[in-house]
Formats: structure tokens, sequence, C-alpha cells
């Protein structure tokens, strides 16, 4: 149970890929991204969560799911853990506000912490001034500690 939100944030497992690809589904409509079905995502889902190099936080009230953090782990030359990357997170929209996405991106961060990740990387749309601003006050940066310039990322659809 989360102190701040009085919700249940813990780790999905893979019985809970229907409410995960649901969730995504949601995201992903919600801001008019192809998006495979919710149907096929679960799919995705169910395979994804059995592995070790991927976590999904679900937040919970009671029953209904009200967001979720999907992460990935991949091994890094950089040290001796690995390189979290924060795939997506998503809370649903009229609860937004109360702390849901400060609750999972905290269990997120201690999660990757506990398998020694060393570093966390999100991706955010320059134009998503909000979303910056929720994950600046959480601690993370476009420019490296040391520069004057801001850190981009590329991408290549195969």
């Amino acid at each position: 149970m989360d102190a701040v939100t009085g919700r249940t944030v813990r780790l999905a497992a893979p019985a809970d890929a229907g409410v995960v690809g649901r969730l995504l589904f949601d995201f992903n409509s919600e801001f008019e991204a192809p998006t495979p079905s919710a149907d096929e995502l679960a799919r995705r889902f169910t395979e994804l969560l059995a592995r070790d190099d991927v976590l999904v936080v679900l937040a919970e009230d009671g029953e209904a799911a009200t967001g979720f953090g999907y992460l990935t782990l991949r091994p890094t030359p950089y040290g001796d853990g690995p390189l979290a990357q924060l795939e997506e997170l998503y809370v649903v929209p009229d609860l937004r506000d109360e702390g849901i996405g400060t609750a999972i991106l905290t269990r997120a961060v201690d999660e990757v912490l506990a398998r020694d990740a060393i570093e966390v990387h999100i991706n955010v749309d320059e134009v998503d001034v909000d979303t910056r601003r929720f994950y600046e006050r959480h601690g993370f940066v476009n420019i490296e500690p040391g520069t004057d310039y801001r850190m981009l990322c590329y991408l290549r659809e195969l």
C-alpha cells in the first residue's frame, strides 16, 4: 500500500497481462498513437512479464487498475548493473494529480535499484511540458552534469 495515495503499487505478474494490455491500449488511444488491440498487447505482456529483464509496476485502487509503469533492463559495459529504460508510464486520466504517477515512478526506481541498475532513461516528447516537469521534479535531467546542451533521442522504425 502506498502511504501517499492509499493505493496498492506492486509488480505485475503474467496473470496481470490483460489489465496491463488494456492500460497501454488506453494510453495509446488517448494520444491517438497507432496501437495493437488490447488483446494483442495482453498476449505480448503475458510473455514479457515472464522475463527477468522486464518489470511492470501496477497501481490499483481495490480491484481497479489506476496506472502502470513499464520498464526494461539491459546490460551495459559502463557499469556492473543494468541500464533501465522507463518505456511507458500511464495514469488513468480522471485520477491524475493524485500522486499515482509519483508512486509508480518511486516503486519503479526502487525496483531497478534493487537490481543494481546504474541509470534510468526516459524518452519524453519535447512538447509534453507537463510530463517533462513531472520527471524533472523527480530528479531526471535532459542535460548531463558538466554540459550545457540537451540530450536527444533518435529513432528509426524498422
